[in-house]
């Protein structure tokens, strides 16, 4: 049907909407992958090794077609804080811990970024870079330059770092420099989440 001049694009008319509807779901249900056994294996000890539950790796992994390379973290993310300049234990820990995974530190003012990084490696933290977190007085180009030297230091494409934050303003990184997506800092150091569950 030839759609005439100030036609929207509306929903057809024409009956049999609702079995067409049906045709298209069962359809792209069938392409939808079924992974095999060993690959869901892989990416539960994948989601394991990197400190992600399941759930949120998957999640993101589906969302840009990538494994993630590394997680930029701000410094309010790891609670480094003006009268705090060292990680919580346990999850100082947890970072230690992480295999194959880069990690990336924004860093808030008033730290110093050199500062951070060698409080983290104190702490036994391996740490690909640490500078200047982007700031509010910052515009959208200077924000998304910022970020992608991020980037840059890790040798990889954005959309496999994944953004770890404790702000709204941070929440919006991922976003502007078109990264993997956002975590709540909450969310990535929960008990749980070391589980791998």
């Amino acid at each position: 049907m030839n759609a005439g001049p100030g036609h929207n694009g509306g929903p057809s008319l024409e009956g049999g909407a609702s079995w067409r509807a049906h045709c298209w779901r069962t359809a792209r249900a069938a392409l939808l992958p079924k992974l095999p056994v060993e690959v869901v294996r892989l990416r539960v000890k994948r989601a394991k090794e990197i400190g992600l539950d399941y759930r949120t790796y998957v999640g993101v992994r589906a969302s840009t077609g990538h494994d993630l390379v590394a997680f930029l973290f701000s410094s309010n993310a790891l609670r480094l804080l003006k009268d705090q300049d060292r990680m919580r234990a346990d999850e100082a820990a947890k970072l230690a811990g992480l295999i194959g995974i880069g990690q990336l530190v924004a860093v808030q003012p008033p730290l110093d970024a050199a500062r951070v990084a060698d409080t983290l490696a104190g702490q036994s933290v391996p740490v690909i870079a640490a500078s200047a977190a982007p700031g509010l007085a910052d515009g959208w180009r200077a924000t998304r330059e910022r970020l992608l030297a991020f980037a840059a230091a890790a040798c990889t494409p954005a959309d496999r770092i994944l953004v770890i934050g404790d702000t709204a303003l941070e929440a919006d990184w991922a976003a502007t420099a078109l990264m993997a997506g956002y975590l709540p800092a909450a969310r990535f150091f929960a008990p749980e989440a070391a589980a791998g569950r």
